[in-house]
């Protein structure tokens, strides 16, 4: 515990790693909203055989053992699952993770004129230092839905012929108020600037009117912001970071790099014992909440319609399969950054390049909020752990009196499973680049296997990478 995976790393872990960690880059660099990520796992599913829920229904059909089926979710979330030979009462093997991150959330009606300018008004979506999001560039990404049902996915600003968008800050020379906190920016001062040409055959408003008929090249109009979802993400691709290439810098590593591992875990597991799931659930930076988020009844509601494709249906065999199962809370923590020790425990904190990291109970302070693992399921995880070789550290959150933080460990908990939170520390959570150590990735997706299969001695097959995706 506490090691440096880097120096137990064979030649042949180097190059496994590599492999996977380049698929990795290129995830987080083309996923940047949760309908991404969710439509990237779901074809990455589709290629590997999964069956769709509503087929499964619709049609009438009866998976078996082996048998791999999806349930989306509003294309937001997404639970997958691979049939196990134990009836569905003797439990699941899950691991969830969530796929949404912190950003800037375009608002419904959010042009308007000033001062030469047409802005783009936004509201912030999850915890973020708002002075972050100022003077960097920013891309747009979404879908916007027509009244005549037309979708239009929406990606703007990550290609070089493409213009990328900005919030302005204030130059220190003007930023002299003693009085005023330093490096604070307002939330209704994150408004995005969005041209300025104006348009000589408008009345009034002639820039917004530029910016309306530019609209129109991208195949929507003013009016159809109203049914759209769009986010201001950072621009630009995940990069190496580092002399020596050993951290992965780039937008969304929380939960994307938990979403991304445990997904390609699953992929690989084939004829489980136990049924496995692994989930992809929306709406955890802001409590989990709404019909996409992890305390809707979705996961309940598939795990009961596939109970019921397979004849295994009855609501006490639900609740026995809930009850006994086993989950892996797959959720970033916090790094020891040595920048900034002061509200941190050196001792405690999980470590960059130190392996997967578990907390045993998340919340903060006393505690609250929290999800207490059993030290039961505890010991039968650091035996996979040790059987496949895989480093690991046991961690907290910061200080007692100031750290913490929330998983959706605690929704799952609330059947009465067994869960823990296990995944990869980062630097920066929640910034518009966070920092993430290759080997952490590479232990996480090797732990989240075997915890699926509950198997020793799995190793990544050259050129595995491509067959599955």
């Amino acid at each position: 515990m506490k090691e440096n995976v880097w120096e137990k790393y064979s030649e042949q872990d180097l190059d496994e790693m590599n492999v996977f960690c380049e698929g990795y880059k290129d995830f987080i660099s083309e996923c940047k909203t949760e309908r991404e990520v969710i439509k990237f796992a779901t074809n990455l599913a589709k290629k590997a055989g999964f069956l769709d829920l509503n087929d499964v229904i619709n049609q009438k059909i009866q998976p078996k053992p082996g048998d791999k089926v999806y349930a989306l979710n509003m294309d937001k979330a997404l639970m997958l699952y691979v049939l196990g030979t134990e009836d569905f009462e003797k439990g699941l093997k899950i691991v969830g993770s969530h796929v949404d991150s912190p950003r800037l959330d375009i608002k419904a009606t959010p042009l308007y004129e000033n001062s030469g300018f047409c802005m783009v008004d936004t509201h912030y979506y999850g915890g973020i230092k708002k002075y972050q999001w100022v003077a960097r560039p920013l891309a747009l990404h979404g879908v916007v839905i027509k009244k005549d049902g037309t979708k239009i996915d929406v990606s703007i600003g990550e290609n070089d012929d493409e213009p990328i968008f900005y919030i302005s800050d204030l130059l220190p020379h003007l930023d002299r108020n003693p009085s005023a906190k330093k490096d604070v920016v307002e939330g209704e001062n994150l408004n995005i600037i969005g041209g300025t040409i104006p348009n000589k055959d408008a009345k009034k408003d002639k820039v917004k009117a530029t910016v309306i008929s530019a609209l129109k090249q991208y195949g929507f109009e003013e009016d159809d912001l109203f049914s759209a979802e769009l986010e201001a993400v950072p621009a630009g691709r995940a990069r190496d970071c580092g002399f020596d290439k050993s951290l992965i810098a780039g937008y969304g590593q929380d939960d994307r790099v938990c979403a991304y591992t445990s997904l390609l875990a699953l992929m690989r597991v084939q004829n489980p014992k136990h049924t496995c799931c692994c989930m992809l659930v929306d709406k955890e930076e802001i409590g989990s909440f709404g019909a996409t988020g992890m305390q809707s009844k979705f996961f309940e509601n598939s795990l009961a319609e596939i109970m019921n494709a397979c004849g295994e249906y009855g609501e006490l065999k639900l609740r026995r399969a809930l009850t006994n199962s086993q989950m892996i809370s797959s959720d970033v923590t916090a790094g020891f950054d040595p920048n900034y020790p002061g509200p941190m425990n050196k001792e405690t904190d999980a470590i960059l390049c130190g392996g997967l990291s578990f907390n045993k109970y998340t919340g903060s302070r006393g505690k609250s909020g929290a999800n207490d693992a059993n030290p039961e399921f505890i010991a039968k995880l650091r035996k996979i752990l040790d059987e496949n070789n895989i480093s690991y550290q046991a961690t907290e959150m910061g200080k007692v009196d100031e750290g913490g933080g929330g998983t959706i460990a605690f929704i799952l908990a609330s059947y009465g499973m067994e869960v823990i939170d296990a995944g990869v520390p980062l630097l920066s959570m929640h910034a518009p680049t966070e920092i993430a150590a290759k080997p952490d990735i590479f232990e996480a997706q090797k732990f989240y296997h075997a915890f699926y299969v509950e198997s020793r001695g799995w190793r990544l097959s050259k050129g595995e990478e491509a067959q599955i995706g």
